[in-house]
């Protein structure tokens, strides 16, 4: 008490208003819910926001559960997966919403289902670069952001470098948009992949940098790739 005298320190007892902490997204999608007889069980707690367009990852329990009873109470099913999409598309502001049903084929083209709203096409935003894409044609992982952004700046205006899977461009486009190498070839298959690698060259100005390459990587010219872009996949050793 000495020392508080000396610095002139007081003590003051006073009531602060409590500050009302805000909810997560979650929380407001299942009060929504429970107000119209929704149960939790059945809300998705993983979702992906690819644009304006919701990917909902519905849970493998609920699935299998739906599976039981889709031939008795379909119409039951069918009714409260787009009063749910409504919500999610609400609280989450999605002009769509769909439900993940895995992927499929050798383009890896996902496997999707509309529960809300029409179009799948969206233009997804990310470090200043625009990504256009259908997502009922062509993956895009949201999570790849940290693995995108590292890529976007590892080359230079010296290097020519190869894309073996170019998708819709994830990392040839912000590559070529801040290192500015001398050229991007990149290759793809799929030519839903393809026409969305051309939008993406023009959306965002880098057509004197990337060449997109509709063919198979193995294909590519030998001895011409300072650097080679190689995103994982199964059967990434057969490209080697």
């Amino acid at each position: 008490m000495k020392l508080f005298k000396e610095q002139d320190v007081r003590i003051v007892n006073k009531k602060l208003p409590s500050k009302t902490l805000s909810k997560t997204p979650f929380e407001v999608i299942l009060e929504k819910a429970e107000k119209i007889g929704i149960k939790k069980d059945f809300l998705p707690r993983k979702w992906e926001l690819v644009g304006d367009v919701l990917i909902l990852k519905i849970p493998k329990e609920v699935e299998e559960q739906e599976k039981k009873f889709v031939g008795i109470y379909a119409k039951e099913i069918i009714s409260q997966e787009k009063k749910i999409a409504e919500i999610y598309a609400d609280v989450l502001n999605a002009k769509t919403v769909v439900k993940d049903e895995g992927i499929i084929g050798r383009n890896r083209k996902p496997k999707i289902k509309v529960l809300y709203g029409s179009s799948t096409e969206t233009v997804h935003k990310e470090n200043k670069i625009r990504f256009k894409l259908d997502v009922s044609k062509t993956m895009f992982s949201s999570g790849n952001i940290d693995e995108r952004i590292r890529t976007a700046y590892l080359s230079n205006e010296n290097e020519t470098v190869v894309d073996m899977f170019a998708g819709i461009g994830y990392f040839s486009v912000p590559m070529g948009v801040y290192s500015r190498p001398k050229k991007i070839f990149a290759y793809d298959l799929n030519p839903d992949a393809y026409h969305y690698l051309m939008e993406n060259i023009n959306l965002n100005n880098v057509q004197s940098i990337v060449k997109p390459v509709l063919s198979d990587s193995r294909n590519a010219d030998e001895n011409v790739a300072d650097r080679v872009i190689m995103g994982y996949l199964k059967n990434t050793k057969s490209f080697l």
